[in-house]
């Protein structure tokens, strides 16, 4: 899991208002609802009967496509709107943001604005944090008829999951972490995954994904970074101990970190022989990261294998809007995006970002009209292609 971090608002509680569009497009665009019937339920503890536990983990995974592209569940920044955005640019699966399972049992405004999905949004992982078996349980079972796979994460390094004894200080405690995996994959109609950091020593972490493993999980996200290697920039992920994993378990295995550009995601699946990868730092600058464009930091070395790509980050936030009207979110995370993915035409025009920061309360209007003004400024920052790639886009154009 990766924890994120923009301009701090200039109004917290403005910013965690809803976002909000007209009745009628509401009732056109609703995504699911947690009091709605349940668009399809399986008998309990009844997924692909027959199979041995590790035929029924591969078949599940086979069925969902064995997507290799993956969104990374992002702390207020992986939830709908942008798992939509990224999926309409090669993301093959998603997770949602981490979700607080006492929280999410106790709260139904906090399940209504930190969840949401729609039939599109598949394949789905959902991601509880949590230190007690029967809390998770009950916020599984809340939502495990609208996913795939229900998720605990076990790699937050962060302050806040230390204080809340979660995430990856769950690691000083595995008789928890079990009961944890056992509690859900004895209870529930969908697989249990699990996504972990790696221990600084290599046969702590076997021992690790081995007792996931054999407690029920049924698929294994692993970041190549420990607890304390918390600076994705400082701290290159360790695909060896990735390898190492895939090697040693029977179930389907992903891997994340240091993934920059499509180059990176091809790399990681043939060193450590991962099903999946899972990108998320990246994905929040350039959502089209899986499309195969990348940001100019990327392109330097070897500017002429690359072209425009006839895309630019404006153009990305002006959809993630649009998909934001469709499926309204808090603002506090469509504020944290619009800085992410407009970080380089801010750095050009500051007093735009300035201007941003000092709105209180934002609106969608005020959000385009932020877009044209950067546009008009004369600002552009083209993501880039591989020359290849873009000659065979542009001739796919023609041919339609």
């Amino acid at each position: 899991m990766a924890l994120t971090h923009s301009d701090p608002p200039p109004n917290a509680d403005a910013d965690h208002l809803l976002c909000s569009i007209p009745q009628q497009n509401q009732e056109e665009h609703s995504s699911s609802s947690l009091d709605e019937t349940p668009p399809s339920i399986v008998s309990p503890g009844k997924y692909l009967i027959g199979l041995s536990r590790f035929e029924r983990a591969w078949a599940h995974w086979t069925k969902l496509g064995r997507p290799k592209f993956i969104v990374a569940p992002m702390v207020d920044n992986s939830e709908l709107p942008f798992r939509m955005l990224c999926r309409k640019y090669g993301a093959e699966a998603a997770y949602t943001p981490m979700l607080h399972s006492r929280i999410f049992t106790e709260n139904p405004k906090y399940r209504s604005e930190e969840f949401s999905t729609c039939k599109e949004d598949r394949p789905l992982f959902v991601q509880f944090c949590a230190n007690d078996p029967d809390t998770l349980l009950e916020a599984a079972r809340r939502v495990e008829s609208y996913c795939d796979y229900v998720d605990i994460n076990l790699g937050c390094p962060q302050r806040i999951a230390r204080r809340g004894y979660y995430g990856a200080f769950l690691m000083d405690n595995l008789p928890l972490v079990k009961s944890l995996v056992e509690k859900l994959a004895s209870n529930l109609n969908v697989p249990v995954s699990c996504k972990i950091r790696v221990f600084p020593k290599l046969e702590d972490t076997l021992k690790y994904a081995k007792m996931l493993e054999d407690a029920g999980c049924s698929l294994l996200a692993v970041h190549g970074r420990t607890r304390d290697e918390k600076d994705g920039k400082k701290f290159r992920a360790d695909w060896n101990a990735i390898k190492a994993v895939k090697n040693e378990l029977r179930i389907p295995v992903l891997a994340n970190g240091n993934i920059r550009h499509m180059e990176d995601v091809q790399n990681c699946l043939e060193e450590t022989g991962a099903d999946g990868v899972l990108s998320a730092e990246t994905l929040l600058e350039n959502p089209a990261l899986f499309a195969g464009f990348r940001t100019a930091d990327w392109v330097a070395d070897n500017e002429e294998d690359f072209v425009d790509g006839k895309l630019d980050q404006a153009d990305l936030v002006v959809e993630y809007l649009k998909l934001c009207e469709k499926y309204p979110v808090p603002w506090r995370m469509i504020r944290s995006h619009v800085h992410k993915m407009l970080g380089d035409w801010f750095r050009l025009q500051p007093q735009v970002r300035e201007d941003l920061n000092a709105q209180s309360r934002l609106t969608f209007e005020f959000l385009y009209s932020l877009v044209d003004r950067l546009r008009e400024l004369g600002v552009r920052v083209p993501l880039h292609q591989n020359y290849t790639s873009a000659a065979k886009d542009s001739a796919e154009v023609i041919a339609i």
